[in-house]
């Protein structure tokens, strides 16, 4: 199987890297397990009614492919971590494919992140832990390699963004990051979602400073963010655009039920704050009567 690079715009100069098999054709096969391997991104991918993971297996799935999805995203890791529980929590469940969507939490993390290469490590910029971490081009490097050595197909997922401030000093920071997963993807010649790629252009389209468009806090995905990188993806295991539409006109059930979910989230959260509040101020007045007799 041959990949080719399919450009979103010319001003990126980024690519999708999608089986190239001159007649269109979907590469996940009926009845095919595909593992999402990530962070609090894929976990709320597939935790979210309308997470980017229920919305690729609902866009298979409008195209003829029942898919089974093994979901593999935790809070907070890194790309050591994810290496640490590859074989618990992916390769044992014999998956056909594993999407690795792995990079935010090594930049965002700052001291207690991990580091690009080994000149990065000794930059002084890390915690005395920084050597348990490894490097994040030896351990995603190690998380491909031991996937295809265990038969499993791996796509790779540029981290996305850090801030919807482009300019901002994480973003920065991540470049060098995705610039050598697309290195690596072309190397070992794996499907390639630019979702980085994407996502600024995306951002930079819509021209919303002001505004999230694309994520609830600048990191993780709210329901158009959740469909961008659904659309990656499904693009990266070969869906057209014929095909791309059909998943699309399957989504707007998923889109209602991820906003509800997101409102009454949103409520609680607000309820419980308010009631934190109030219980502060009863506990204090109780400490300080003669200020409550005032």
């Amino acid at each position: 199987m041959r990949y080719t690079h399919i450009r979103l715009l010319p001003f990126l100069a980024a690519a999708l890297l999608v089986p190239n098999l001159g007649k269109a054709e979907i590469a996940v096969k009926n009845g095919e397990k595909i593992a999402f391997l990530g962070d609090s991104i894929t976990a709320g991918g597939w935790g979210s009614p309308s997470g980017y993971v229920r919305l690729v297996i609902a866009g298979l799935e409008a195209n003829g492919i029942k898919a089974e999805p093994v979901p593999a995203g935790i809070s907070g890791h890194k790309s050591d971590q994810m290496l640490a529980r590859l074989d618990k929590d992916v390769l044992s469940k014999k998956p056909q494919w594993m999407t690795l969507s792995c990079g935010v939490n090594d930049v965002w993390h700052g001291p207690r992140g991990v580091p690009l290469d080994d000149a990065m490590a000794k930059s002084g910029t890390y915690d005395d832990k920084v050597s348990t971490r490894g490097t994040y081009k030896k351990n995603i490097t190690a998380i491909i390699d031991q996937a295809q050595a265990a038969g499993v197909k791996p796509v790779m997922l540029t981290a996305t963004v850090i801030q919807e401030n482009l300019d901002s000093k994480e973003n920065g920071l991540i470049a060098p990051y995705n610039a050598f997963l697309r290195e690596l993807a072309k190397e070992k010649k794996i499907p390639l979602a630019d979702l980085n790629a994407m996502f600024q252009e995306r951002i930079k389209a819509e021209n919303k400073p002001n505004v999230k468009v694309l994520t609830s806090d600048g990191v993780h995905m709210n329901v158009e963010g959740n469909k961008l990188m659904a659309i990656g993806v499904l693009q990266a295991l070969g869906l057209n655009t014929a095909e791309l539409d059909k998943a699309k006109a399957s989504w707007p059930p998923l889109e209602a039920a991820g906003i509800m979910a997101a409102q009454k989230a949103a409520e609680a959260k607000a309820k419980a704050a308010a009631e934190k509040k109030a219980k502060e101020a009863a506990d204090k007045a109780k400490q300080n009567p003669a200020a409550k007799q005032k």
